[in-house]
């Protein structure tokens, strides 16, 4: 599995971008796909999850401002976010997990998103 972010970008606060992550190689619907960011000086952290029943996961600071959502042939994954605030500046990074004998984890190369404000 090779995951492929793109979409990062300078906008200004209260701006919009949407982040993709395209996947190739075999892509079960029971892989969990998720997107992680890193801002400078900080920790990686969870920004939102799309289980593999369809249930989704964000933390509490993007609640409301950002959607995770994947394509039907669950090989292209997105995170629109919108009402962006300096401290969504990071890189951002995708995921997935696969449960198979094990578990597998697969990244991304990470796509950068700076808000100015």
């Amino acid at each position: 599995v090779q995951l492929q972010a793109s979409g990062g970008g300078l906008v200004q606060a209260g701006g919009s971008l949407r982040l993709s992550c395209a996947a190739s190689g075999t892509i079960f619907s029971s892989d969990v796909m998720d997107w992680y960011r890193q801002a400078p000086g900080k920790q990686r952290e969870l920004v939102a999850r799309r289980q593999s029943g369809g249930g989704t996961y964000y933390r509490d600071s993007v609640k409301g401002r950002f959607t995770i959502s994947r394509n039907n042939d669950e090989k292209t994954m997105y995170l629109q976010m919108n009402g962006l605030k300096p401290e969504d500046t990071a890189v951002y990074n995708c995921h997935l997990r696969r449960y198979s004998g094990g578990t597998w984890d697969y990244w991304g190369q990470g796509t950068l998103v700076t808000v100015s404000s």
